[in-house]
């Protein structure tokens, strides 16, 4: 089975699966999956029903949902044309790293294998989308990226931006005006739990950021 030949609907429930447990160790739950997609409860269930029929999911009656290894080949098709549409976007057609999320979630229903492999090629074979995500290869292995949240960081140390989560626009835009970008250097002066909030110096300046959005950035540590 390939990717193409799941509907739309099934196609976004399998890409949602694996996107919940990429970042997180949470386990995944119809709620959580319905809060995800803008479901209500009994369309998940059956949808998760149908999937785990045709066995692309493991799902036990009000237990957690697991993709099925053929589930997860599938799901990881699905990331793989929707980050490298992504960075076809920007690095061809000029968006910018916030515009692009909801263009690649319509174009990645309507596009070929083929045309997805074709892509690929002219790319280059890249190995991460604009917000740094891994982009799995042809044979569905996803690099690996040994980032940690920024929220998670507690002792003064210089970081390198890995990651940038791409769920919310307008923090992409807040944090472009902070000059918070990809592979950007940044510096964790001070974490106020108190205020919520963590002192950093980017890019000559220094400024405080909430654990919220800290929370939507992974980095590693400063060669």
């Amino acid at each position: 089975m390939t990717v193409s030949d799941l509907s739309p609907a099934h196609q976004d429930y399998l890409k949602a699966i694996w996107a919940m447990t990429e970042w997180d160790t949470e386990p995944v739950t119809s709620k959580a999956l319905g809060a995800k997609l803008g479901q209500p409860a009994s369309t998940v269930s059956e949808t998760v029903r149908r999937l785990t029929d045709r066995g692309l999911l493991r799902h036990a009656p009000y237990g957690t949902i697991a993709l099925s290894d053929a589930g997860r080949a599938a799901a990881v098709q699905m990331v793989r044309r929707h980050r490298l549409l992504e960075t076809f976007l920007v690095d061809y057609l000029g968006y910018a790293w916030d515009e692009v999320h909801d263009e690649a979630e319509v174009l990645e229903h309507a596009v070929s294998d083929h045309f997805v492999e074709r892509l690929d090629d002219r790319l280059g074979r890249p190995t991460r989308d604009p917000h740094g995500d891994p982009i799995p290869s042809r044979d569905g292995s996803v690099p690996g990226l040994e980032a940690v949240r920024l929220s998670e960081a507690h002792e003064p140390a210089a970081y390198t931006v890995a990651r940038v989560s791409d769920a919310d626009p307008d923090l992409l835009r807040h944090l472009t005006d902070l000059g918070v970008l990809l592979d950007a250097p940044l510096t964790l002066l001070e974490r106020h739990d108190f205020a919520g909030t963590l002192a950093l110096e980017i890019a000559g300046s220094s400024t405080d950021l909430g654990l919220r959005a800290a929370a939507a950035i992974w980095v590693l540590p400063a060669d």
